[in-house]
């Protein structure tokens, strides 16, 4: 059995907030330069992986033109971004009835995939949808590629190209630890710490069940990237508890520390745990009406013509609809 302590998502997949910060910066600044220097950022990937970057555009004749150019998303606006298709992967992996170690898998493999690139770059619809694809063949619980774009309105096509860019962006290191399973050990070990009786039994599985809600709400931060999945669930389960108070959190804590031999002190733990609730206090889910603006902007990132088809599109519906209102003027009294 797979062990955390010798993983490699412990080695290499841990990292500071200041290692985010700037990973995230970088991947949005070469974005930013490769739209200034092609006028797109689109990277188109082929199935075996290989990376088809834009052609360098003619420079702009008057600034006109330079006024069409689309506008880079910014760091914060990247953020919402990933976090909007964070909530997507959730929802469909819920739709397809998937167990919860898919859907943590897709969204650590999506997580990660974005601290190598920017969503300007790699749309992030398709990474979404090919992160759940890769972590239900991990996970051993294989759905076909054209069975998970169908049951999605997407081509399945776009889903296999983009497997190879997921998998190399990951180095390959596709065996992630999820919280719940820790939520599972840590609730049968309270079992015997706590010696339920049969009312506190019950309290005891409902703690599990709201536990599990805590995670799925960890799980949509960047918490995953910045501590192990056993102080994530420990988090989600003193969460849980603040509200019934089943057991003596702190004294649990201190017992668990003492039986494993553990080098950090239990403030150390505590400061950890802290710190996952911070970031599950201050994450907000952005809504589908607060991403227009955005998807608007990335779409124009991604593919310049759209732009124009969509004022096209705009420009048509106005004059259709003066032409309904010249004609509701011409039409006779009491027609």
């Amino acid at each position: 059995m797979a062990d955390f302590q010798t993983s490699t998502h412990r080695s290499r997949w841990i990292f500071t907030p200041q290692d985010l910060i700037e990973k995230y910066k970088a991947a949005n600044q070469r974005a930013k330069q490769t739209l200034e220097k092609y006028g797109v950022t689109r990277i188109e990937v082929d199935a075996d992986g290989s990376l088809q970057y834009p052609e360098p555009q003619i420079i702009a004749k008057d600034n006109a033109e330079k006024r069409s150019r689309p506008k880079p998303l910014n760091v914060e606006e990247e953020q919402l971004m990933r976090s909007f298709y964070e909530c997507k992967i959730q929802e469909v992996c819920a739709a397809f009835s998937f167990p919860q170690k898919i859907q943590a898998t897709a969204l650590i493999y999506y997580k990660r995939f974005y601290l190598q690139w920017s969503v300007m770059e790699h749309n992030p619809k398709h990474i979404m949808l090919t992160c759940i694809y890769v972590a239900c063949k991990i996970e051993e619980n294989h759905v076909s590629a054209e069975e998970l774009g169908k049951g999605i309105a997407q081509d399945h096509q776009m889903i296999l190209n983009n497997e190879m860019i997921v998998l190399q962006s990951l180095d390959f290191d596709l065996i992630v630890f999820a919280p719940y399973r820790s939520v599972d050990g840590f609730v049968d070990d309270m079992e015997e710490f706590c010696q339920p009786k049969d009312d506190q039994l019950q309290m005891l599985k409902d703690l599990h069940r709201t536990a599990k809600m805590e995670v799925d709400k960890t799980m949509l931060t960047d918490a995953p990237l910045l501590f192990p999945p056993g102080q994530l669930a420990l988090a989600a389960l003193r969460r849980s508890n603040e509200m019934d108070q089943i057991l003596d959190f702190e004294r649990y804590l201190s017992t668990i520390l003492s039986r494993q031999d553990l080098s950090h002190a239990l403030s150390e733990l505590i400061e950890s745990l802290d710190g996952i609730d911070s970031w599950v206090r201050k994450h907000q889910v952005p809504t589908a009406e607060d991403m227009k603006h955005i998807d608007r902007k990335l779409k124009f990132c991604l593919d310049p013509s759209s732009h124009d088809k969509s004022k096209k599109r705009e420009k048509k519906s106005k004059h259709k609809s003066k032409r309904s209102a010249s004609e509701m003027q011409n039409l006779p009294p009491g027609a």
